[in-house]
């Protein structure tokens, strides 16, 4: 049996049950019918090379669902908004042409050559790839009929110690942060990789504000790529739905530390960024998720040294235990 002046729970243990919470909800999640729908429809997106997906961060920041003008008439039963301004991407546009080569021998993978010792020429009709500029619509521009979702509503409530949380989160951030969004998008927040700062939309609750703000300052900490002269240098190192995924579940460990339930939220959201029902991208980002959330809740206590101020480990035990009575 424990006692609790010595042995309580570790920070690590903790973090790891509230880990335990958010992957036991995610599962269960999954195994409901709304995910099956879900998949259903969303299935029907295509992906997008790194190229086009930056082409698309810059155009319209926060975009999440993007089809044709078409696609979304016929696919979803969704049309444009009137006024709407597309956003522009590469498409492959695949052609046939004729060229003339030598010719192979099929057995021996050698040039065929005809009595002078010299090859034979054939005319062949090869695939070549070009690419067209393509006009495309995010979800947020159309209007319609319903998209399945995962209950991803809008977090609502306030959030004790508001004032004192919201500049604790903007002091540990890499990169600025702005609460206003500039971009035409229906998104609560982004990291903007060129500018190097993070943009919170206004006039959210305050629950869906700190949760989003979390959300960018993770990507800012975790996520951010070179820039140089305004143009993005490198590569992401993990792929968009594991920093997606890695970013809501810091979100959701942080705030869940300072008393703020965001499950409601956050587990679709992370469901709908997983790429199958084995949680692939949360199992093997969770040392990371931990590791992170602990890095910025120690950041934000040290910055509101009048709400959490550093204790004697003996009086940690006390508290921790007068907290689970």
């Amino acid at each position: 049996m424990r006692n609790p002046l010595v042995d309580y729970p570790t920070a690590a243990e903790r973090l790891k049950e509230v880990t335990d919470t958010l992957e036991q909800g995610i599962k269960d999640l999954f195994e409901s019918g709304r995910y099956a729908e879900y998949l259903k429809i969303m299935s029907k997106f295509h992906r997008y090379s790194y190229n086009n997906a930056l082409l698309i961060a810059l155009q319209y920041p926060g975009a999440s669902r993007i089809a044709g003008f078409q696609a979304w008439k016929k696919d979803f039963g969704r049309t444009v908004k009137r006024g709407e301004k597309g956003i522009r991407i590469l498409a492959p546009c695949p052609y046939q042409t004729m060229v003339e080569r030598e010719k192979i021998d099929p057995t021996t993978r050698r040039p065929v050559l005809d009595e002078n010792g010299r090859p034979v020429k054939e005319n062949v009709m090869v695939k070549r790839q070009s690419f067209k500029v393509a006009t495309v619509f995010d979800v947020s521009q159309t209007e319609g009929k319903e998209l399945p979702s995962l209950c991803v509503n809008e977090l609502t409530g306030s959030v004790e110690h508001y004032n004192t949380l919201i500049p604790a989160v903007e002091a540990v951030s890499p990169v600025p942060v702005y609460f206003n969004f500039p971009f035409p998008s229906a998104a609560k927040g982004c990291f903007s990789h060129i500018e190097q700062c993070v943009y919170v939309r206004p006039g959210m609750s305050e629950v869906q504000t700190l949760k989003t703000l979390i959300h960018e300052v993770s990507h800012a900490k975790c996520h951010a790529l070179p820039v140089e002269n305004g143009i993005v240098t490198g590569l992401p190192e993990k792929d968009r739905h594991t920093r997606e995924v890695e970013a809501e579940s810091i979100a959701y460990v942080v705030c869940h530390h300072f008393g703020v339930d965001t499950s409601d939220y956050s587990f679709g959201y992370i469901a709908g960024w997983s790429k199958n029902r084995e949680l692939e991208e949360l199992k093997s980002s969770l040392e990371f998720i931990r590791e992170t959330a602990a890095e910025l809740i120690d950041g934000i206590e040290r910055q509101c040294p009048e709400l959490y101020p550093v204790l004697p480990r003996q009086e940690q035990a006390k508290k921790h235990t007068s907290q689970q009575r």
